[in-house]
């Protein structure tokens, strides 16, 4: 079922998701089922799929040469997905991004999920290499989220890359984006990233799910912002709880996110990594509760693999 279509079955309930990684390369399912059974007692109607572009790794010869070598850390988010599907009977969501494909590799794997009755797309662009100092598209593949939605929309009005495929079948997918409610990092302004999102609506997308944020306020005024300016599709907070006291630094250098304040002071208060993730789960079960009388959508969760946390404030919230 399209996300779309569980957000109006449920009538203005507050639904529950939350999103993982493939397993590491060599490692079994078993992992990604072992986060996920904590969590089934929530229903969630879906369960997002990340999915990594390659990396280079160098390898040394013996006579002392290097040698770069791509590498890809984890399996196929589309055998993850699939997984998932046949296990849980849940909606399995594959993020589909720019770098690493080409536009017939995109086209092929759109093709693999509507065979196995995936019905949702999250579109992303897709972060740069640890290798590369900016994010560099693949050859004869895109390098904004935007085009990516328009190939997704067009393969969904029958349209494919190869305009000599006859009697093409339409796909029906459902396009969900990425929402920043505190701006992208790459953006000029708040006002040009809004521009992009409204432009990425009106290709096709039909839901947007922000990027993570510990300031219910912030995500208020993007959905305000959006609303002003012609963004009517359903906007999915992302959420993760702070666990660890490094995190007040990790996650603003990687998120481009702020903390706010008050959870700040209170995390430099604690005595030790217990306490810091005690107040990291109430502050989010705080921001939960708030998010749900504001008629979020979905709550979705950052879980990163591990279901403790998130089960916590599940169990308090829903």
């Amino acid at each position: 079922m399209k996300i779309v279509d569980h957000i109006t079955n449920a009538k203005g309930k507050t639904l529950f998701s939350f999103e993982l990684l493939p397993p590491i390369k060599g490692q079994s399912i078993k992992g990604i089922f072992d986060a996920i059974d904590p969590l089934m007692e929530f229903n969630p109607p879906f369960i997002d799929v990340t999915y990594l572009r390659e990396d280079y790794i160098y390898k040394q010869h013996a006579n002392g040469l290097l040698e770069k070598v791509a590498y890809r850390k984890r399996p196929s988010t589309v055998a993850t997905c699939a997984a998932i599907m046949n296990k849980y009977k849940v909606d399995a969501v594959p993020h589909l991004i720019c770098g690493g494909f080409t536009k017939d590799e995109t086209e092929n794997a759109l093709i693999d999920l509507q065979f196995l009755g995936i019905d949702n797309v999250l579109v992303l662009r897709g972060d740069a290499r640890k290798s590369d100092n900016a994010f560099i598209p693949t050859p004869n593949g895109y390098a904004f989220a935007s085009e990516l939605v328009q190939h997704v929309a067009d393969m969904n009005k029958g349209k494919y890359v190869h305009d000599d495929m006859e009697s093409a079948e339409k796909t029906d997918f459902c396009i969900g984006v990425a929402g920043y409610p505190e701006k992208h990092f790459e953006s000029p302004n708040l006002d040009t990233d809004f521009k992009y999102i409204k432009l990425k609506v009106d290709l096709g997308a039909e839901f947007i799910v922000t990027q993570m944020f510990f300031d219910n306020s912030k995500y208020k005024a993007f959905v305000d912002k959006c609303r002003a300016n012609g963004i009517h599709v359903p906007i999915i907070p992302g959420l993760k709880p702070i666990t660890n006291s490094k995190q007040l630094i990790s996650l603003p250098k990687t998120f481009h996110l702020d903390i706010p304040l008050d959870l700040t002071e209170a995390i430099q208060a604690c005595n030790n990594e217990k306490e810091v993730k005690e107040v990291g789960i109430e502050w989010m079960i705080n921001q939960c509760k708030e998010l749900k009388e504001m008629g979020a959508p979905v709550l979705h969760f950052y879980t990163m693999g591990n279901a403790e946390p998130t089960k916590k404030i599940a169990q308090a919230v829903f």
